[in-house]
């Protein structure tokens, strides 16, 4: 049965007085399914240690049903939270096997020791590995260790699950082909899942909310639609994806529907195109950023013609090809799309769509352009299961 999670002013303040999180709430009704976006050092891992309970929260209060599990005098231990745990680092048993390591996760079950083997073992034949049942983690492939985690998670019937980054360790098909399994087997077991990553595909994919953190603080919360097309920040619409950023002027005042008349200013080919205004007044210094389901390639100098630039770099991507534009004037556009190859060198137009074009005034601190962190590396954890996660040794 799903559990309805709710999390209330939550701090946590280290002893050496580095502050992991600020001020962070959310809901996550029963059966949804949360997604926490946000680089290395934004807090991810230490919420979700503190919501295990391996952490202890500063300031705020945790409920799980209808429970209060941490505030500033109750800390229930983990094993009575009534949640379960994918680790990145999977965290198997290396002297059990596939098998055994799932029915372990039920042994705080008041159910037989052969009704625990029986659904251990169905388990694992819902994750596609009932003939690896007696193999033993070291002879398991990274993808099979995952799907081995995922079923000890599921097989106790918990009402929260918690991932921890938990396909950053496999190639990309397998990790697109773990995402869907994992999405389908928390949903038809209909738990409660909240699952931190620094993907940003990864994560609108799986999400029926989305949270990005931004240095211990959740700078936004919504649907995926909504933190992808409306988002709040600067840094929010940086690291969910843009192709890039442009100084524009305003040519007047936001209107009723928010939407903004813009034209850049370090361009030397530019027509005047639409935008989503945030928090922007009528200013010389705002910042636009473009989505890549924005930019379309046009006839240089055409007619809806918003950019001139040269084709610098071309990728083939199997579906089509990208293309990295430079612009006249200055700046770069990334992640454009053409279905044929494009010769570099080439002068192109580009078209920006209004609909993935977002404006930002100075208060949002658009003057500073920041480093990008749409490729950040994978956080590093400090907390270790009883013992070592295995290496594959197997492809």
């Amino acid at each position: 049965m799903a559990e309805e999670l709710h999390v209330e002013g939550l701090s946590k303040v280290f002893p050496n007085g580095a502050v992991a999180l600020e001020n962070v709430s959310f809901h996550a009704p029963e059966g949804t399914f949360v997604v926490l976006l946000g680089p290395s050092g934004s807090g991810k891992t230490t919420l979700v240690r503190i919501l295990a309970g391996i952490e202890r929260v500063s300031k705020g209060s945790i409920r799980i049903g209808d429970g209060i599990v941490a505030d500033g005098r109750t800390h229930v231990p983990p094993e009575r939270r009534r949640l379960s745990m994918v680790f990145q680092d999977y965290a198997l048993w290396p002297h059990l096997s596939a098998l055994d390591n799932v029915t372990f996760a039920l042994r705080r079950n008041a159910i037989g020791g052969t009704e625990r083997r029986r659904r251990a073992a169905a388990m694992l034949e819902r994750v596609g590995l009932g003939r690896l049942a007696d193999r033993y983690p070291g002879e398991l492939s990274g993808g099979e260790q995952q799907r081995v985690a995922l079923a000890r998670a599921l097989v106790g019937d918990t009402g929260l699950v918690l991932c921890d980054e938990p396909l950053s360790n496999l190639d990309a098909d397998l990790r697109d082909r773990m995402r869907v399994e994992i999405s389908a087997l928390v949903r038809e077991v209909g738990a409660t899942a909240v699952y931190i990553t620094h993907d940003q595909s990864e994560a609108f994919a799986l999400a029926d909310l989305v949270g990005v953190l931004e240095h211990g603080r959740l700078v936004q919360m919504g649907a995926p639609e909504e933190v992808y097309s409306d988002p709040s920040t600067p840094f929010v619409a940086r690291f969910t994806g843009i192709s890039g950023e442009l100084p524009v002027r305003l040519l007047a005042e936001v209107r009723a529907d928010g939407m903004v008349e813009v034209e850049a200013t370090s361009l030397t080919w530019s027509r005047p195109l639409l935008a989503r205004g945030v928090d922007v007044r009528r200013t010389s210094k705002a910042l636009l950023l473009i989505r890549p389901s924005a930019v379309r390639l046009c006839e240089a100098r055409g007619d809806g013609c918003h950019a001139v630039g040269t084709v610098a770099d071309v990728a083939f991507r199997g579906r089509g090809y990208e293309l990295a534009i430079d612009l006249l004037g200055g700046g770069r556009i990334t992640n454009v799309t053409a279905s044929g190859r494009v010769q570099r060198g080439k002068v192109v137009g580009l078209r920006f769509e209004e609909t993935g074009c977002v404006v930002f005034g100075e208060a949002d601190g658009c003057a500073v352009i920041q480093e990008d962190t749409t490729a950040t590396s994978a956080p590093q954890y400090p907390f270790q299961p009883p013992l070592a996660p295995v290496t594959p040794t197997r492809a």
